[in-house]
């Protein structure tokens, strides 16, 4: 017998009585789980180990620096931005825009989309991966990236379900640079 309604996901716990100490709490000055070379900060908020692969979700902060990931898509799982401070700019699969505090994006598994900061300030911005996928060992391996072998690349991206158009590159395939130069002339906000 169910008394779900059936617009519920499936019952995870089924005892009778509620359990305790099984929640996680992170304080607001934790530092980060990872500082990427170029002092992008990462906090690991919820993991796929921490939550039994249901979801995983990241607090990142990008620097000033110009940079972020050429078109890409994932096969496994869906991919949420939200915005907490400052800018970043992002693809939707058919448009670039710029998002602001408290706008969302929400990626299917499978649709095409891109991120990266090129407003010349830093920005804040929570991930959500669900289900939840290592992903901290993509964001960690990046910094590697440029002394794989094209081969070692594109197994790294795969393993990682990140499928750019060219998997030799990956997220490198396009100049940030060169679109942060360009930023007024398709400036959204």
């Amino acid at each position: 017998m169910s008394f779900l309604a059936p617009d519920y996901p499936e019952i995870r716990y089924d005892r009778d009585e509620g359990e305790t100490n099984v929640a996680s709490f992170r304080p607001a000055g934790t530092p980060p789980d990872y500082v990427a070379p170029n002092g992008s900060t990462f906090h690991y908020l919820s993991t796929r180990l921490s939550t039994n692969g249901l979801y995983g979700l990241y607090q990142n902060r990008l620097t000033g620096e110009a940079g972020g990931t050429s078109p890409h898509f994932h096969k496994t799982m869906s991919e949420s931005f939200y915005v907490l401070s400052g800018e970043i700019h992002v693809f939707d699969g058919e448009r670039w825009f710029d998002a602001a505090r408290g706008d969302y994006l929400y990626i299917p598994p499978g649709g095409v989309h891109s991120f990266g900061n090129i407003s010349g300030e830093p920005a804040e911005f929570l991930m959500l991966f669900s289900p939840g996928a290592a992903r901290e060992g993509y964001f960690e391996g990046l910094a590697d990236v440029a002394t794989m072998t094209e081969e070692e690349r594109a197994a790294f991206f795969v393993r990682h379900d990140s499928f750019f158009a060219d998997m030799t590159k990956g997220p490198a395939a396009d100049s940030w640079q060169d679109r942060a130069a360009l930023r007024k002339s398709f400036k959204t906000r």
